[in-house]
């Protein structure tokens, strides 16, 4: 008896550590007060990224409306996208983002791997072009959309590509698991090319991780990304 006590203590503190070590390694992307670590590309030129509080427009559900103080990195109409400075491979990223009413946006790994942000809020039947897809390439699971101007949770689980010694790819790049509002969207899934317009990218063994500001209206908050070396 004393003998299965000890081993499940130890198994206990073995993911105790686990979970305090994955906390210890996860960063914020966002400091929360500008871009710093961030740098604007395409898109429609104009660097229309804020920092403050973001609601839904009372008067048109089409619009986010920017207040301050705040901590959200706030896109309140088309422009620029964003990429971190910095570059990844395997990692968990975390991300917490509010669209208005139709809106579209999106989350890239890699800058070319694209999870969709989309109103899909109240569909039926959802497909490559929805809320938590793999853009153009695989439909989500289920439709786990939250209705415009409320605070959504994405997780992302991501392998790299993996590559050789002389540079050729030997194993496409994953969404080992995606969480949209808590429920699993994308499991699994392989990827063997960037999505949609980035399809014929070329493909590394790290890169940025890119937010779209070019499509709409689109707030984040609480970024945050794990190593998962």
């Amino acid at each position: 008896m004393q003998a299965m006590l000890r081993a499940g203590l130890a198994t206990a503190l073995a993911g105790y550590a686990a979970a305090a070590l994955a906390a210890d390694a996860a960063q914020s992307l966002f400091n929360g007060k500008d871009l710093a670590g961030w740098r604007t590309v395409g898109g429609r030129g104009t660097n229309q990224w804020q920092v403050g509080h973001a609601t839904l427009d009372p008067a048109n559900p089409r619009r986010l409306e920017v207040t301050g103080p705040g901590e959200e990195l706030i896109s309140p109409a088309r422009g620029a996208n964003l990429v971190t400075d910095a570059s990844f491979g395997d990692c968990r990223l975390e991300v917490e983002f509010m669209v208005s009413k139709g809106s579209n946006s999106g989350v890239k790994m890699m800058r070319i791997y694209e999870i969709q942000i989309l109103d899909s809020y109240g569909k039926a039947q959802v497909g490559i072009q929805d809320c938590g897809a793999v853009y153009d390439e695989h439909a989500p699971l289920v439709n786990a959309c939250k209705p415009p101007g409320e605070w959504q949770s994405l997780v992302i689980d991501f392998r790299a590509p993996r590559f050789d010694a002389a540079g050729t790819k030997i194993a496409n790049a994953k969404f080992v698991k995606v969480l949209l509002n808590g429920q699993v969207v994308q499991e699994n899934v392989e990827i063997a090319h960037g999505t949609n317009v980035s399809r014929h990218a070329p493909e590394h063994p790290t890169g940025q991780v890119y937010l779209q500001g070019d499509h709409g209206p689109v707030a984040f908050r609480n970024l945050r990304l794990t190593p998962l070396n």
